[in-house]
């Protein structure tokens, strides 16, 4: 079997605040291997079993878990300790019955969200970040948690995708245009929501920015730090 290349392990004053673990009790602590996330944006399931939601006491508690199969990402099985968790990911614990999605807060980048309906962990939002014309002028989609796949639904960069998953079946496009309700994901209003009045396309030297509201601002902000997350209300439980 071929190894995935990258280290094993971190040193715990390098690993980002949201994982929330103590820095000084150890030296090093996991790391997330290369995934669908990008490795500042990700926990590894292990801390994510051990330290985010503290249902196991000692790595070896968590190996046993994953090890066995009891934690499916997405509704796939993962069995590594160091499978990255990001941005609109749904964990299930099976034998306890509880599923857990992570989304932004406004006091950390990711943090799971108990969902009230277990059946919700078949839906996740994806945002599109990249759209590409392929061989036979087909069009394949990129979407922000690594995922790709080839459709005919008309949707632009920037959308996001109500998807069954693990089918990876498109159940609904999230336009992000006026009157979307988006949530931010980075910055220092990161874990609000608010509402889409205008978007302004970008320049030469300028990205494209959206105006929203938030609450009782108005403020305008880049397209690359918000995701449509659905109209009126969230397409999927958030909070």
């Amino acid at each position: 079997m071929v190894s995935i290349a990258g280290s094993k392990k971190l040193k715990r004053q390098m690993a980002p605040m949201f994982w929330g673990i103590s820095r000084k009790n150890d030296r090093f602590a996991l790391t997330v291997k290369p995934g669908q996330h990008p490795k500042a944006l990700a926990v590894p399931t292990g801390v994510f079993l051990r330290d985010v939601l503290k249902v196991v006491r000692t790595l070896r508690e968590a190996k046993s878990a994953i090890y066995s199969g009891r934690v499916k990402v997405d509704g796939v099985t993962r069995k590594s300790l160091h499978h990255g968790i990001g941005f609109m990911d749904t964990v299930t614990l099976e034998g306890t019955g509880d599923v857990f999605r992570m989304v932004t807060t406004e006091s950390r980048l990711l943090h799971p969200v108990k969902m009230d309906d277990a059946s919700d962990a078949g839906k996740k939002i994806c945002k599109v970040t990249s759209k590409d014309t392929i061989r036979g002028g087909k069009t394949q989609l990129g979407f922000h948690d690594g995922r790709s796949m080839i459709t005919d639904t008309a949707v632009n960069v920037g959308d996001s995708c109500l998807m069954q998953v693990p089918e990876q079946k498109i159940l609904e496009v999230i336009r992000l245009d006026a009157g979307a309700l988006v949530m931010v994901t980075h910055g220092a209003n990161a874990g609000k929501t608010g509402t889409i009045d205008a978007i302004k396309e970008g320049t030469f030297v300028l990205p494209r920015m959206a105006t929203m509201t938030l609450g009782d601002r108005k403020i305008d902000m880049p397209v690359r730090l918000v995701v449509a997350i659905g109209t009126g209300k969230p397409a999927v439980q958030v909070e």
